[in-house]
């Protein structure tokens, strides 16, 4: 049974902990502004979490840092005293046996499958090129987009049967806006071109060769916003369910949460909301129209599995990443941290992470901790990674609501929710999930930053719409 009602006041009441709303909460912080940051999980960071078990240190998934925002870098360079690496990046597709060069560099797939397929490549590609210039394209889902821009061949060899497997839906059902948000304005032909005539600064971030990384994993970045909040007098609430989103007259009232077995009520003139869109939509109180609640039930994520098998010996692979579109092997993609920084692990060890794309609830997301490690061992093995008698330990970690879906309207799903959260004049959504759109790290932040400056400036509500829009077509 709860106790009373605990009031707590902030000139900023920041819902989530992931960068967005860390970098929110630094910049008013830094400015003065007394703030309160509420996150659900165990510790700060979101997605960008790096975990430490017995000694071996992994992230959620690999993640490199990269922005042409020199204003960003610099602050995250400052954040961690220049306690950042610049890690080579080297990736790889293993398929049909064979590993092939990502990004793709056109000599390497002619040898890795065969110069007939490679043919056939170029072919696809070429007669799609001239079919466009007869007649317009509609392109409406990401097995349109990726036909259009790298032909179907390489369609089938690749892109379906590794977006099925992220997912869980066919490439006719994923919209093409992340596709194109993933790897703006790149074609075949440019990646031949980077590939035969290479630039030291690539236009394309999906081309990158090189990315920053902090010396023990990228949670580093979330765990020094979270001292430097701390230090300006402000604070992050780590393990606080949020339970309500209070409402009157346009404006948000105040935020139940739960944290220790007490309720408190959290007061304030500006909230920012991180926390993913639906669920905000959700505890809102009182509740929105039935077709914004049916607008965010329609919205979904993809969840994920990560898998850390300890390996005794100094080194498995030599790439940052590996992926793996075949469907007989779990799990889509691994990499190995010690390739990004030596301190990811004990000396003379290693690790392989594995990641499990899923839908909480499926037989992945539900199947026994035991049988998962078991089963990517035998994977890892019979892949010619590893032997059993090497594996030293494990761990895994179930991560909910993981990436936002796109699946074909999705967007009309998002417009109805912005344009009922317009009416509240001191509330700013930010973030990947806060927004549901496609967000690199560097993006992360920036909407954080803008947040913050648009309560520092007094100027009126960010428009949500706008904002949606501008991210949604590559015009940040």
């Amino acid at each position: 049974m709860h106790s009373n009602i605990v009031y707590k006041t902030a000139d900023t009441v920041i819902l989530g902990a992931g960068l967005s709303g860390l970098a929110a909460a630094f910049k008013l912080s830094t400015e003065g502004s007394r703030v309160i940051c509420l996150e659900r999980n165990r510790a700060a960071g979101g997605l960008a979490r790096t975990f430490n078990h017995n000694g071996f240190h992994f992230d959620l998934g690999g993640h490199r840092f990269k922005t042409d925002n020199k204003a960003i870098e610099n602050l995250i360079r400052q954040i961690l005293n220049d306690d950042i690496q610049i890690v080579k990046r080297a990736s790889k597709i293993l398929l049909r046996g064979k590993y092939i060069n990502y990004p793709l560099k056109p000599f390497n797939a002619i040898f890795s499958l065969g110069i007939a397929t490679a043919s056939k490549i170029l072919f696809d590609y070429t007669v799609e090129r001239l079919t466009v210039r007869k007649k317009k394209a509609n392109l409406i889902s990401l097995q349109d987009w990726v036909i259009h821009n790298f032909g179907k061949t390489l369609y089938d060899i690749y892109f379906k049967e590794y977006s099925e497997k992220v997912w869980g839906l066919n490439g006719s059902e994923i919209d093409m806006l992340w596709i194109k948000q993933r790897i703006q304005g790149l074609s075949l032909g440019a990646a031949i071109r980077n590939a035969l005539l290479p630039k030291t600064n690539s236009t394309f971030h999906t081309l990158t060769s090189h990315f920053l990384y902090p010396t023990l994993g990228i949670g580093q970045i979330a765990k020094k916003f979270e001292e430097k909040i701390k230090d300006n007098n402000s604070n992050v609430t780590v393990k606080t369910q949020i339970k309500e989103v209070r409402h009157k007259n346009n404006q948000i009232t105040g935020v139940l949460a739960e944290t220790d077995n007490n309720l408190f009520l959290f007061k304030s003139n500006h909230f920012v909301s991180s926390i993913p869109l639906p669920t905000l939509v959700q505890i809102l109180s009182p509740k929105p129209p039935q077709t914004v609640l049916d607008a965010a039930t329609s919205l979904r994520y993809r969840d994920l599995i990560i898998v850390a098998i300890m390996i005794d010996r100094p080194k498995v692979t030599d790439q940052t990443w590996i992926y793996l579109p075949e469907h007989n092997i779990p799990f889509a993609r691994i990499h190995e941290p010690t390739n990004w920084s030596p301190s990811m692990a004990p000396k003379g060890q290693t690790l392989l992470v594995a990641e499990y794309f899923c839908f909480a609830g499926d037989s992945t997301w539900n199947a026994d901790d035991k049988h998962i490690i078991k089963n990517t061992v035998s994977s890892l093995q019979s892949l010619g990674f590893i032997k059993r008698h090497e594996v030293i330990d494990s761990c895994i970690l179930r991560v909910p609501k993981a990436y936002p879906l796109f699946e074909i309207g999705y967007a009309a799903g998002t417009k109805i929710i912005s344009n009922y959260l317009q009416q509240f004049t001191n509330l700013i959504p930010i973030g990947r999930s806060g927004l549901f759109r496609y967000y690199n790290m560097d993006d992360a932040i920036a909407s954080g930053l803008e947040a913050a400056s648009e309560i520092l400036s007094h100027k009126p509500q960010m428009n949500f719409a706008a904002e949606s829009s501008r991210i949604a077509t590559g015009t940040r």
